[in-house]
């Protein structure tokens, strides 16, 4: 059975850190296309971060630029976001997703299994 778990959510005042994990299992990551989703209460899931197979390659939402760092460990079969300088609109479920066959994706129809999210809540 393929999953993926997110954890490292959390409750954090504005201007703090969190760093989120994914652990993938029932199958093998490292040649997919690894990326992180969020949703907002009322309203759609927007994409995050999005990292290469190999880790070279990674993609950002633009307000997440600067502030938010994807990276992945193969042998773990984990992906990682790290998240700084979090303001009350990052509030929301994170969810991690996996893309077979994508050198890197940005769109979820390009993803393939998905998380079932983790909460993250800033404080202002």
């Amino acid at each position: 059975q393929v999953q993926l778990v997110e954890s490292g959510g959390g409750l954090v005042q504005a201007g703090g850190s969190l760093r989120l994990s994914c652990a993938a299992s029932g199958r093998t990551f490292s040649s997919d296309a690894m990326g992180w989703f969020r949703q907002a209460p009322g309203k759609e899931r927007e994409f995050v971060a999005a990292i290469s197979w190999s880790g070279g390659s990674t993609h950002y939402a633009n307000s997440m630029k600067g502030r938010f760092t994807i990276s992945r460990d193969n042998a773990k079969n984990t992906v990682y976001l790290q998240m700084n300088s979090l303001k009350p609109e990052d509030t929301a479920v994170y969810y991690c997703a996996a893309a077979s066959g994508w050198a890197i994706a940005t769109l979820e129809d390009e993803y393939d299994y998905w998380g079932q999210g983790t909460q993250v809540t800033v404080s202002s």
